[in-house]
């Protein structure tokens, strides 16, 4: 049985060769193939509101992050970021992932999701984001330079979420990062 629960550095340490294989292929992420282990943790794991793992039977097969897009006036806007394990990909975990990140995101009182560069040739992602109620609101022409495929565009895609129930906060334990996260740090809401 599958569950999605906070990311803890042990799993981040299980993670690193899943975010390392996709973020070196260049076909997906405008993140520095160079990035070591320490930038990639505190770029996925440390600056985001939170960040989630989705395993089965103790096999890490996905994770997602949920932070803010913008500071101040757009704030009420979040913005994610998903990852699925080479293994495990056409299981459904992407979909899983972004409907948690969905409800994650309406009971942390953002009204919207926004993802800034969805790589318009990745066309699996395209197709489920629209699937999942996401609509293509611009399009960066050659914006993403791909491994293979030279200069494609990258899509900005949006849904707005202030008309879906806010549903109550499953209960949680809460790791030190994410107690010093709401303790030590305002979230600009």
């Amino acid at each position: 049985m599958s569950h999605i629960r906070p990311m803890t550095l042990e799993d981040f340490e299980r993670f690193w060769p899943t975010f390392q294989a996709i973020v070196q292929a260049r076909e997906t992420y405008a993140f520095d193939p160079a990035l070591s282990f320490e930038q990639a943790r505190h770029l996925w794991l440390e600056l985001p509101l939170h960040t989630w793992v989705l395993e089965d039977a103790g096999e890490l097969l996905g994770s997602y992050y949920l932070k803010a897009n913008a500071t101040g006036p757009g704030a009420h806007v979040g913005n994610c970021g998903y990852m699925v394990c080479e293994a495990a990909r056409g299981r459904g975990v992407a979909r899983a992932m972004c409907e948690h990140s969905q409800k994650l995101a309406r009971q942390e009182g953002f009204l919207a999701l926004q993802f800034n560069s969805v790589v318009a040739s990745n066309e699996v992602a395209v197709a489920l984001w629209h699937k999942l109620g996401f609509d293509t609101v611009g399009r960066l022409p050659k914006a993403f330079r791909h491994a293979r495929l030279g200069l494609v565009d990258c899509l900005v895609m949006y849904k707005w979420l202030a008309d879906e129930p806010v549903v109550e906060k499953p209960a949680l334990l809460i790791g030190r990062k994410n107690i010093e996260a709401r303790v030590s740090r305002r979230r600009g809401r």
